[in-house]
């Protein structure tokens, strides 16, 4: 008899060991203490995945294979990884071993240890998920100091024959219209909104409850929103092909008060659970676009796909070429603590508020919001990035360490140094003004730079800049900004840095 192990986040439904129904083989899933634990997760992250694990099992017990499903409380379920296969492989008297690649290190670790331990056959295969291998990465840039994500991006167009006219040359005589994607939307074009998937959640959601583990957010038990079986996810690839790519790209990058989702897909989810392939996904948006050539714009399409085809496999690519160190970057030494607001979204700052108790009331903030406002915030006040990871991994339903850690301590936090982003994404109040409706109704006025009812990040961003410029100093991009910064009065800087240093010490004031 073969145990074959499949985590929670590995429901590749098109996965080879799913082509023939096996009589010797039994699978096994469980909602375990060690997945719920080992950071706080938002209540729609633990739903999301326990019912997606549960469709996934039933739809494997409908082809006639035989599962062993653990719920919460089951009897039987050791809430510990080892314990419970050490358990089955004893009571099912299983002669071999089976499991996918894991995508985060830690389980990675665990299951090769437990597997170097057994005294029966191991096999590893793949997921069978993702367009690249652990090692493409490394392979592909050499041992280079610096890593660009453009020249992977192209190399993946070529080598998957994505949107090329010949083996060099790119659909629309360029290879990145990024250009084209950072409008701010003001009302129109109308959105559709986004495909109604709401559901019936609240035996799940007692359950957790009634089994004390800690969670964050809000959920809505009776119309939970996202995509929790494969037929969903198609929906809403769908949905999104024929209402949402039409502008996607122009306004991706774009804010809004009272339009949280604007044109995004809401598909990450469907994709870090493996519901939806990544390819699978990239192709039908392309062939859509192709028969709506007229109407959409390659601008929409590119921009999409890069996401996916680039950003996607690239920092997934990284977390496997710098775990397990990766997780420990502090380059620029900070070590403040996360604000309580983080956990509230009671704070002054309109835009921190929205983008905060949008992420704990949806799981959910694309991006720029991410990026841009709370990761800005807590870049610009010096937070340690242990307490930004944590905060990232937990609040969001699609966060998985390896897509989650290099976006967080790389891009947002510049944890490590640069080698994700070439510059630290700072700014003050004024891009936020740029690509969003939040400064119009906001406490504090984004004109002002260090009175009381200054924005926030105004001085922050002079203050930051300030005290960590000896980090960039040889940093091209950087450059004019310091230039700046050398330039300012030596009064007025030190108005900004004395507002700065009180926001930080005092960050529930704000």
């Amino acid at each position: 008899m073969i145990l074959r192990l499949l985590l929670g986040d590995q429901l590749n439904y098109e996965h080879s060991w799913y082509k023939d129904t096996q009589e010797d083989v039994c699978y096994f899933m469980a909602e375990m203490r060690q997945e719920t634990d080992y950071t706080v997760h938002h209540i729609q992250k633990v739903v999301g995945f326990f019912q997606s694990m549960r469709n996934f099992a039933s739809w494997l017990s409908d082809k006639g294979s035989e599962i062993v499903y653990f719920e919460l409380d089951h009897h039987d379920n050791k809430q510990d990884l080892v314990a419970n296969l050490e358990n089955i492989i004893k009571t099912k008297n299983i002669t071999k071993f089976e499991y996918q690649l894991p995508d985060e290190y830690r389980l990675d670790k665990q299951l090769k240890d437990f597997s170097n331990q057994l005294s029966i056959d191991t096999e590893v295969f793949d997921t069978e998920h993702f367009l690249t291998s652990r090692t493409d990465f490394s392979d592909f840039f050499g041992g280079k100091k610096q890593y660009t994500m453009e020249y992977f991006y192209r190399d993946m167009r070529k080598k998957y024959d994505i949107m090329m006219i010949t083996t060099k040359d790119p659909e629309g005589g360029k290879w990145n219209f990024d250009q084209s994607n950072r409008k701010k939307w003001k009302g129109s074009p109308e959105i559709p909104g986004q495909r109604d998937l709401k559901k019936d959640v609240s035996d799940l959601v007692q359950l957790v409850k009634k089994e004390n583990v800690k969670t964050i957010g809000n959920i809505n038990v009776t119309k939970f929103d996202w995509p929790t079986s494969r037929e969903e996810c198609l929906l809403l690839l769908d949905y999104f092909c024929e209402n949402l790519l039409i502008y996607f790209g122009d306004y991706q990058d774009a804010m809004h008060l009272d339009e949280k989702y604007l044109f995004h897909s809401r598909l990450s989810f469907a994709m870090n659970s493996k519901m939806l392939h990544p390819m699978e996904v990239i192709t039908k948006v392309i062939e859509y676009w192709r028969n709506q050539k007229e109407e959409i714009d390659i601008s929409q399409v590119e921009g999409f796909v890069r996401q996916i085809l680039g950003w996607r496999e690239y920092m997934r690519g990284m977390y496997w070429a710098k775990m397990p160190g990766y997780k420990n970057l502090n380059k620029l030494n900070n070590v403040h603590k996360l604000p309580g607001f983080y956990w509230t979204g009671d704070t002054k700052m309109n835009c921190m508020s929205s983008a905060i108790k949008q992420s704990l009331d949806d799981a959910y903030a694309h991006h720029i919001q991410r990026l841009m406002i709370t990761g800005n915030y807590a870049l610009l006040t010096m937070t340690d990035p242990d307490e930004v990871d944590q905060w990232y991994l937990g609040v969001y339903i699609d966060a998985i360490e390896w897509v989650e850690i290099t976006n967080t301590r790389g891009m947002s936090q510049f944890a490590d140094g640069g080698l994700v982003a070439t510059k630290p994404y700072v700014s003050s109040g004024s891009y936020i003004n740029k690509m969003s409706n939040y400064c119009k109704s906001c406490y504090y006025k984004v004109s002002k730079k260090h009175e009381e009812d200054a924005c926030p990040f105004n001085s922050l961003y002079w203050n930051f800049l300030d005290e960590k410029q000896q980090y960039f100093k040889d940093n091209q991009r950087m450059s004019m900004m310091l230039s700046l910064l050398h330039k300012m009065d030596k009064e007025k800087l030190s108005k900004l840095k004395e507002r700065a240093n009180h926001i930080i010490e005092n960050p529930n004031e704000y």
